[in-house]
C-alpha cells in the first residue's frame, strides 16, 4: 500500500524516530493536530507498512558488545544454493545485526556487534564453516561519529 507523505507526517515521523514512547497528546501538541487526527495518521502509516515498528535501542556497551565491525566480503560463486546458505548464515548468526548485498568491488558487507576482537574471531570462524567465501576482510569501528537509525524527513 503506497501512501503519500505530507509535511505534517514527516513531523509525526521525526517525533517518533526521536521518541516512539512519546503520548499521543504530546505528539499531537508537537505537530499541531488534535489528538484523534495525530491517532488516524500514526494509523494510517502504521497500516502502509511506513511504521513498521516501534522498538527500544539499546546502549550496545551496557551488554558488554562495545566493538563494531563491518565486515567485507567477496565471493567465488553467485549461485543460488551460496546464497541461500549464507542467507541462513547471516539470519543465524546474532552477531550480525545488518546485512547488505553490495554492487561494485564488494559483494557483502556486515555489520557485527562483539565483545572483543577474539569474540570476532570466534564468530569468523562460525561463519567461515557455515558458508565458503572467496575473501573476507573486516574494520574495526574505533569511533562513532554517527550512529543513527532515524532518517531524514
Amino acid at each position: 500500500m503506497s501512501q503519500t507523505l505530507d509535511e505534517t507526517d514527516r513531523r509525526i515521523l521525526a517525533v517518533l524516530q526521536r521518541d516512539a514512547t512519546i503520548s499521543m497528546d504530546a505528539l499531537s501538541e508537537l505537530v499541531h493536530l488534535s489528538r484523534n487526527a495525530c491517532w488516524r495518521r500514526v494509523k494510517q502509516m502504521e497500516e502502509a507498512g511506513i511504521l513498521k515498528a516501534r522498538v527500544a535501542l539499546v546502549d550496545p556497551d551496557a551488554l558488554g558488545l562495545g566493538l563494531s565491525v563491518f565486515v567485507m566480503i567477496r565471493t567465488a560463486s553467485h549461485e543460488p544454493d551460496w546464497l541461500e546458505r549464507f542467507e541462513a548464515a547471516v539470519k543465524a548468526l546474532p552477531e550480525i545485526i545488518g546485512a547488505h548485498r553490495m554492487s561494485g568491488d564488494l559483494d557483502y558487507v556486515l555489520r557485527v556487534r562483539v565483545a572483543s576482537v577474539k569474540d570476532y574471531d570466534r564468530f569468523y570462524q562460525r561463519l567461515i564453516q557455515r558458508v565458503p567465501v572467496a575473501e573476507i576482510s573486516a574494520s574495526f569501528v574505533m569511533d562513532d561519529i554517527k550512529d543513527t537509525t532515524a532518517l531524514p524527513t
